[in-house]
């Protein structure tokens, strides 16, 4: 009897451990700067996807697959992140990216990842080139450029009675894109441009802001990264330059403030990324956040927070058009263009056939004395539905 029950009791062991060891390794990856001058942002994004993988762990269990999250660095660098999406597309495990945050590593590592048919879905990624390329696996949850291009014109015509604007950018896809469709909205309303460049300058920015007292504008729109626009408006406001600058969702980061110090004072800029008080749903996942990372979620934590469940429920839908089985890559990428993605904390998600957001909200914040401030929130629609 004592025999018997031994036996017993071992074969349920086994069992349990074959069950266990029958669960499918199913990933999902990150594809963000997770070093360098821009890490703040890439990481709010992979500890917010890192979360909505958390909540979904018992989900997927319950269909037998062991899921996972594997954050990959692209440093905000072109090559890097494509290298990087090479080794994702080697990992016949990951079915799904989320990324990336700057549109220069979104269009060339979305290339890369084409071929093998592993969906992404960025949190961030504005340039138009994103998802006009007609890319089968590329979507975004964040409005185009030309969407927050003209938010940003028309906030300086209206609310800072700006009449001529002096216009900067980065030189990347990302600040180049952004910045050309400022002036196209601010030409359509008859608006002077006092001048127009491109900087890869980081540290001394004397002759650009020599040229921009000669010039006189209301306003300065630079379409570019805190980093870099940090250093630029502590030494615009060092050399007695106080009109307002505008930017583009670059800006969204606390390190803007750490960068420019009191310069940062009457910076504006226009934001797909939510702050966390303007969603009242956001409250559960902030406080998780802060549990988990011991600092508070920003925009773009909350939407790799949404991306990745944008991501995993279109993995669920996959695997049940396959009968309940582990879907393929194709099947994933086919699902995510289908998914009508609930739950989220910006709201639901839709794609359309070029992988935009059918409907998103735009948020204009403010920075004054080291607080960042809602100043208004616009909706607005893909062009193409």
């Amino acid at each position: 009897m004592k025999k018997t029950s031994i036996l017993a009791l071992t074969l349920i062991g086994s069992l349990a451990l074959g069950s266990a060891s029958a669960q499918t390794s199913l990933k999902i990856a990150s594809l963000s700067p997770l070093s360098g001058g821009q890490s703040d942002l890439g990481s709010q994004i992979k500890n917010g996807a890192q979360l909505a993988v958390n909540e979904y762990v018992p989900q997927f269990k319950k269909l037998g697959y062991d899921l996972s999250l594997t954050g990959y660095d692209d440093q905000a660098d072109p090559a890097t992140g494509t290298a990087a999406a090479r080794k994702i597309a080697a990992d016949t495990s990951i079915l799904a990216v989320v990324g990336t945050l700057n549109s220069g590593v979104a269009i060339p590592s979305s290339a890369a990842l084409a071929p093998s048919h592993v969906a992404m879905v960025s949190p961030a990624n504005t340039a138009n080139q994103v998802t006009d390329r007609g890319l089968k696996n590329m979507n975004r949850i964040v409005a185009r450029d030309d969407a927050q291009g003209p938010a940003g014109a028309n906030f300086m015509l209206t609310k800072l009675k700006a009449k001529s604007v002096y216009l900067l950018n980065d030189k990347t896809a990302y600040g180049e894109g952004l910045t050309a469709e400022v002036k196209k909205a601010l030409l359509a309303k008859n608006a002077k441009i006092s001048g127009d460049e491109g900087t890869e300058e980081k540290s001394d920015f004397s002759a650009i802001i020599q040229k921009i007292k000669l010039t006189k504008p209301d306003a300065i729109y630079f379409g570019g990264i805190y980093n870099q626009v940090g250093v630029f408006v502590k030494q615009l406001r060092e050399a007695g330059v106080s009109i307002p600058l505008v930017g583009g969702d670059g800006l969204d980061s606390e390190q803007m403030v750490t960068i420019g110090g009191k310069g940062s004072d009457n910076v504006y800029y226009t934001t797909v990324a939510a702050p966390a008080d303007a969603l009242p749903a956001a409250k559960k996942v902030a406080d998780a956040y802060s549990k988990a990372y011991g600092k508070d979620i920003q925009g773009f934590g909350i939407f790799g927070y949404d991306a990745a469940k944008v991501v995993l429920q279109g993995i669920l839908l996959a695997s049940k058009d396959n009968g309940n089985k582990l879907p393929s890559r194709e099947q994933v990428e086919t699902a995510m263009r289908k998914v009508r993605a609930t739950g989220l904390l910006s709201g639901t998600v839709q794609f359309n056939s070029m992988g935009d957001r059918k409907a998103a909200k735009m948020y204009i914040m403010n920075i004054s004395a080291g607080k960042f401030n809602l100043d208004s929130t616009l909706n607005v629609k893909s062009p193409v539905n």
